[in-house]
């Protein structure tokens, strides 16, 4: 185990050189990918042979010119999921699991009826409306995206679960019009990085532009996403959406300026930067 060792060591140097942060991480991940087994168990494998050292020499080169991990091992952790991803789909960030962890809460606290209606707009990969659909069996899920591609990680993932897939343009007038009133929650991860923004090479090289700018000022998706949650909630119906970090009285402005929504608040990811805004429909259809 000891060339094991050495190799996640020497591993963990070169993604630091690189500029990683994750550098020791990325490298246990690679490792048991390349082994086959899970990073928990490293520790209990039999020593490997040249296969696996060719194999995680070949990773280590990929992950070093800056390949995100995600797209390395084929998928990405996300709450109590874990999703298929790749080329052309954007790779879901623990920063959007407090979001999700912000929903759940609302769950504990009895915010929802047995079986709710919530939509996931700019879904994705299905991160949130499959993470949802797992921590509620009852309810109907309806995931909505764009780009076709996106819908066919989101299809793969959400192969085993209720949820509803929809091609259609979140912003697009009278989507969803059926439901009008009716939803009980609606989160999204919309393209909100502001046009120009510095970006890591695995954002800028690997996760699709369509899927992250939200034009000069970010918020060219949050504006009609909040106009289509004030008419799909039901009064009392929750609202979340992910913004930029710099966008967050922004967003807060869009949202009350709608004049649907009370207690609109600005809460913040795991760092402690503002990240997404919760309001609650107000009685006003």
């Amino acid at each position: 185990m000891s060339a094991l060792r050495d190799a996640i060591d020497s591993a963990t140097a070169v993604f630091a050189d690189a500029g990683i942060d994750s550098a020791r991480y990325d490298a246990e991940e690679l490792a048991a990918h390349a082994a086959g087994t899970d990073r928990g168990r490293l520790a209990l494998l039999e020593p490997p042979g040249d296969l696996f050292f060719g194999r995680y020499r070949e990773l280590v080169a990929a992950r070093r010119s800056r390949i995100p991990l995600q797209h390395l091992i084929g998928t990405a952790a996300f709450g109590p999921v874990t999703l298929h991803v790749g080329p052309g789909v954007f790779v879901p960030r623990p920063e959007t699991e407090a979001l999700l962890e912000w929903v759940l809460k609302q769950v504990v606290d009895q915010r929802f009826p047995p079986s709710p209606v919530i939509v996931d707009a700019c879904t994705g990969s299905g991160a949130l409306a499959v993470a949802l659909a797992h921590s509620l069996p009852g309810a109907r899920v309806l995931a909505v995206d764009d780009s076709e591609i996106a819908l066919g990680y989101a299809r793969r993932n959400c192969a085993d679960t209720s949820v509803e897939l929809i091609r259609a343009d979140v912003t697009a007038p009278g989507l969803l019009s059926e439901l009008g009133g009716r939803v009980d929650l609606l989160v999204s991860n919309p393209p909100y990085i502001p046009d120009g923004a510095q970006l890591d090479p695995e954002v800028a090289q690997y996760d699709p532009a369509h899927a992250l700018f939200g034009g000069p000022d970010g918020m060219s998706v949050i504006t009609p996403l909040a106009a289509l949650a004030a008419r799909l909630l039901r009064p009392g119906g929750l609202f979340a959406v992910e913004h930029d970090d710099t966008t967050a009285a922004a967003t807060v402005e869009t949202v009350r300026g709608t004049g649907s929504f009370d207690d609109v608040v600005s809460r913040s990811d795991l760092t402690g930067r503002p990240r997404f805004v919760t309001a609650v429909r107000n009685g006003q259809l």
